[in-house]
């Protein structure tokens, strides 16, 4: 049973490819970063930065920049964790994956009940129901450079409460992390059908920790542990209560009911600019949505219908204390102390959808659309234009530019079409048709630099194509051999990038093309062998010359875009209470530069992961990360004349004791 389309469904009638992570014998999707689960699925690659920092790829490059996030959809329980055009990259450490009951990752522009920002995937989080809760559980870990955690679990079947309190110590210098993460749910029937409760709270205090530079500078033992941006920090808090209500009269007949309210904040500092300003951002939303679908009176016909709306209050300030003290006389000059920017938007936005489908024996066919409506109202709360706050002039123009108080719509329709062919009742393909989109940013559209005064941007688009195949062979209750194989085709136009002006512009085009495989292999009744991997070409579809003196030339290689990526999970279980598991993961080799005239070389990493069930109630586990003790880089790309990395942990233990009563 997967969610994929934002309930509960067979996975046999999906056609798309989803990948779902449910805690292991540990007991936990991850322990220090979500990274850990993610990185187990085909496609998927996400690079550490420091802390709790992270940058994603989905069936695509590494992504960076103001869009970045833009062009995955983060979810919580089917609910956005940022309102539209508000994501930031890093901020699914919002959730509390740890202690998530299912972590779905769906491959590809996600389902008309999406909408925006569902381009090249789609993560989402599902918190435990109020029966997982039940009784009490304790869980304690202890580890590498002063990690400890210690997280807890309790309800009575329709009620629960869960708690993480974590903290790393870091192995690079003033790099410290300490993160609060509570989840409160409640279950009950109401009114003929079932309601669900939800409230999360997070908070995150961390000590950041830069980029290294110099070629190959993480192989150097000492340099791999330095931080170049000791003053470097990032505060964030988030605070999310959602309630979903679901009725099933009859077959095929489901009513939904859902709403949130979000808001978070966040404060850090950006020690990768020159000048190192503040950010801080926040933002207040809510949202709601109605969902129906019911059966046609010919047999084997259905719809499906919904409705989508949200608001928000956002808002962005960015203050420099004190003068640029770095690059030339001219860097300097253009970059005065005081307010960057500081301006508020309120965003609304309203999606419906509808999808019809055709059900026999051997086949399913679905067609769908949706239509989004998206309204900004931005409103400058300082002087217009690229001065410095007081209005002084800078030599030529100042960097940062303020457009003046204005209005923005973007409006798409988004069809979607899915075949499925059950081949017998453990095997079926499926082909779709999709095409998935995301409107600017806000702080594309409105955080501008140098002379340019309006940002005529409009939304990114992808049309994309799939083939895929499903098989489970063996047993009924348990299939020896399972798994599925993907090819996919996409091209990606409209894509907003920064010129060779400093100007944030469109007309970009990229291609994405590939082959993604999973398989899960009981050899014996003791040992289980699980490979996935992708083998795939993310290249520039359009030529142009770039900010930092880069030219994009069609053809080539997007940077930071490995072709491979391939993981091995060998698990035994050599005694009834003792389980153990092999992990092997490689990265393949990857451009650096847009130019693809430097290259990053392939890596594997290893990590053992062990369970010991001492008695019914108390079990022990340890995990080694970087088993091999290699030294290796979480993250490499080549800027500014030269390399930069951020390394990666060398083997690091981690001990733990869990509790229980049932």
């Amino acid at each position: 049973m997967v969610t994929a389309r934002r309930r509960e469904e067979r996975l046999v009638d999906v056609a798309a490819s989803v990948s779902r992570l449910t805690p292991s014998d540990l007991g936990r999707l991850d322990l220090t970063h979500h990274a850990e689960s993610l990185n187990r699925v085909p496609g998927v690659l996400m690079q550490r930065g420091s802390g709790q920092e992270s940058l994603l790829a989905i069936r695509s490059p590494v992504l960076t920049g103001a869009g970045a996030c833009g062009a995955f959809l983060f979810l919580e329980d089917g609910f956005p964790l940022r309102p539209t055009g508000f994501c930031n990259v890093n901020e699914l450490f919002e959730t509390n994956t740890a202690q998530a009951a299912a972590v779905e990752v769906l491959r590809g522009p996600g389902s008309v009940v999406h909408g925006a920002n569902a381009v090249h995937g789609v993560i989402n989080v599902l918190t435990p129901s109020a029966t997982e809760l039940e009784g009490a559980r304790i869980s304690s870990v202890f580890g590498a450079d002063e990690f400890k955690s210690l997280a807890f679990a309790l309800g009575d079947g329709r009620q629960g409460v869960q708690g993480l309190v974590r903290h790393d110590g870091g192995f690079r210098e003033d790099s410290k992390v300490t993160e609060l993460k509570l989840n409160f749910l409640y279950d009950r029937e109401l009114a003929g059908g079932q309601l669900r409760w939800r409230a999360a709270a997070t908070r995150l205090d961390q000590d950041t920790a830069g980029f290294i530079r110099g070629f190959d500078s993480y192989r150097d033992t000492v340099l791999r542990r330095s931080n170049p941006n000791p003053e470097a920090f990032r505060d964030a808090d988030s605070l999310r209560t959602s309630v979903v209500w679901t009725r099933s009269e009859c077959e095929g007949c489901d009513d939904e009911v859902r709403a949130i309210f979000r808001h978070s904040s966040m404060t850090f500092l950006q020690h990768f600019l020159l000048g190192k300003p503040l950010e801080k951002n926040a933002q207040s939303s809510a949202a709601i949505g109605l969902a129906r679908s019911r059966p046609f009176a010919l047999e084997g016909w259905s719809w499906r219908a919904g409705l989508d709306a949200e608001w928000a209050d956002t808002s962005l300030l960015e203050i420099q204390d004190g003068p640029t003290l770095e690059g030339s006389a001219f860097a300097r000059a253009i970059r005065p102390a005081g307010r960057h920017y500081d301006y508020a938007v309120e965003v609304a936005s309203i999606g419906a959808n509808a999808a019809i489908e055709h059900r026999s024996d051997a086949w399913l066919w679905r067609a769908a659309i949706r239509a989004d409506h998206i309204a900004y109202s931005y409103d400058n709360l300082m002087r217009d234009g690229n001065t410095a706050e007081d209005g002084t002039p800078c030599p030529g123009g100042c960097l940062y530019s303020r457009p003046a108080d204005r209005d923005d719509r973007f409006s798409r329709l988004t069809p979607r079409v899915e075949v499925i062919r059950h081949l017998t009742d453990r095997q079926h393909v499926y082909a779709v048709l999709a095409e998935g989109f995301r409107p600017p940013e806000i702080t594309e559209l409105y955080r501008l630099q140098r002379t340019q005064s309006v940002a005529d941007l409009d939304a990114e688009r992808m049309r994309s194509a799939e083939l895929g195949w499903r098989f489970a062979f063996g047993d009924d209750a348990a299939p020896a051999l399972r798994g599925n194989l993907a090819v996919f085709s996409a091209r990606k136009s409209d894509v907003i990038l920064r010129d060779a002006n400093g100007f944030n512009v469109i007309g970009g085009r990229t291609r994405h093309d590939g082959v993604e495989y999973e398989l899960d292999w009981q050899a014996l009744p003791r040992f289980r062998v699980g490979l996935g991997g992708t083998f795939a070409r993310h290249r520039y579809d359009f030529s142009r010359a770039i900010e930092g003196g880069e030219t994009i030339t069609s053809g080539r290689d997007i940077d930071t875009a490995p072709r491979h990526l391939h993981r091995l999970a060998l698990s035994a279980q050599p005694h009834e209470r003792v389980s153990v598991e092999l992990d092997v993961r490689r990265v393949g080799a990857y451009f650096a530069d847009a130019a693809n005239s430097r290259k990053h070389p392939a890596q594997t990493v290893l990590g053992l992961r062990g369970r010991w069930q001492w008695s019914p109630d108390v079990a022990l586990t340890l995990e080694i990360d970087n088993l091999t003790d290699r030294l290796l880089a979480d993250r490499a790309d080549f800027a500014q004349g030269d390399w930069r990395y951020f390394p990666a942990r060398r083997r690091s233990a981690y001990l733990g004791v869990d509790w229980r009563a049932r």
